[in-house]
Order: C-alpha cells, then sequence, then structure tokens
C-alpha cells in the first residue's frame, strides 16, 4: 500500500518546482545540514543520497506517528503526501556522503556486515543493504553507506529493544537481527557502514 501511495505522490510531486522544494527543505536544514549531511548532532542521520521510496515511507511514518522521532514531532503535520515525495526526492538526488570508519572494530563490523552472524542465525546485512552499502531502492531497503556511527547504533538499539517498528511490512526483520546483537557487534557494525562506500 506504501509503495502504490509513493507512485502516486511522486507523479504528482513532479510537479513542484525548485522553489517550491527549496522552501520545503528550508526547516530540515537546521538539523539535516543544508546538503543533507547532518553536521549538527552526530545521531541525525544523513539524507543525502538515500533511497527515495526508503525517505517517503519514513516520512509518512513520521508525520502519522508510526515512527516515534521525537525531535520532528510536528514537523511534517502541516505538509501533503505531495510535499513528502517531493522532500524524498530532493534529498535522493544530493551526492550521498562518506564517512570514515576508526580502524579498531572497522574488521569486526566487516566481518558482521558481509557474513552475518552464524553462530547467532543473523543474517548478513548484504543481502538487504547491498555489498557496498547502497541498499535495496526498489524494495524501500535504506542505503547505510556513509550513515552517522550514533545514529547506526541508536536505530539498530532502538530496533532491538522494540523500540522502533517500522519494519512490520518485511516481517519485523530488523527486530530479529538486531534481537541478537550485542551492543559491542552493534557498534562494529555502525562503525563500519560509516566508512562503507
Amino acid at each position: 500500500m506504501r509503495f502504490l501511495r509513493w507512485v502516486a505522490a511522486l507523479g504528482l510531486a513532479t510537479v513542484c518546482s525548485a522553489a517550491d522544494v527549496d522552501t520545503l527543505i528550508l526547516p530540515c536544514a537546521a538539523c539535516h545540514g543544508q546538503d543533507g549531511a547532518s553536521g549538527i548532532a552526530p545521531d541525525y542521520p544523513n539524507l543525502a543520497g538515500q533511497n527515495e521510496r526508503y525517505l517517503f515511507e519514513q516520512l509518512l511514518m513520521i508525520k502519522s506517528g508510526e515512527r516515534p522521532a521525537p525531535l520532528m514531532a510536528g514537523q511534517l503535520n502541516h505538509l501533503s503526501e505531495e510535499d513528502l515525495a517531493a522532500m524524498a526526492a530532493y534529498y535522493a538526488a544530493l551526492p550521498a556522503q562518506v564517512g570514515r570508519s576508526t580502524p579498531e572494530t572497522v574488521d569486526a563490523g566487516m566481518h558482521i556486515y558481509r557474513g552475518g552472524v552464524m553462530a547467532k542465525g543473523v543474517a548478513a546485512c548484504t543481502a538487504c543493504h547491498s555489498p557496498t552499502g547502497a541498499g535495496n531502492a526498489p524494495a524501500g531497503f535504506p542505503m547505510l553507506s556513509g550513515q552517522r556511527f550514533d545514529y547506526v547504533v541508536a536505530q539498530l538499539i532502538a530496533y532491538r529493544e522494540g523500540q522502533r517498528r517500522t519494519d512490520e511490512a518485511h516481517g519485523a526483520m530488523m527486530r530479529q537481527v538486531a534481537a541478537r546483537l550485542t551492543d559491542t557487534e552493534i557498534r562494529a557494525v555502525a562503525n563500519y557502514v560509516q566508512g562503507l562506500h
């Protein structure tokens, strides 16, 4: 259903002018940066280059309250689905950010990302997010490449603790994976994807 809403909203969003989109994203820049690179706080996500369908779906969930995001409370209330689609298209078209991993846990993170943790039944992240971290745009799986370390840690912990439930359409896949990861493993994966490109 969300996919059909995205396709319909995308068609209507194409009539938005650049000036309209600039007005829509102006408030977003305060936290997510002018270029979609969150430089203000390490726990805000980078939006630049993120998969358009994923962004649109997350904006819908945040607006409806399905995805709790206290810092964004009320920010999207006055926006239509077409506005949200235009914003998603805008950020998806920006060049993605490339971060830097620290050497201490990059190997451990790489092993989990590329091979999973067989002993605990944790699938490799590459299955949905691709070997390069580009995600799977048609499926609506997010790009992880270059995403902020603190943000990835917070999201994986939120999935593990059942506080984030935005994976319903995919059989609670992220909650099942995160439930089997320790804090150390989560931090290793987050460090790895921050520098992945």
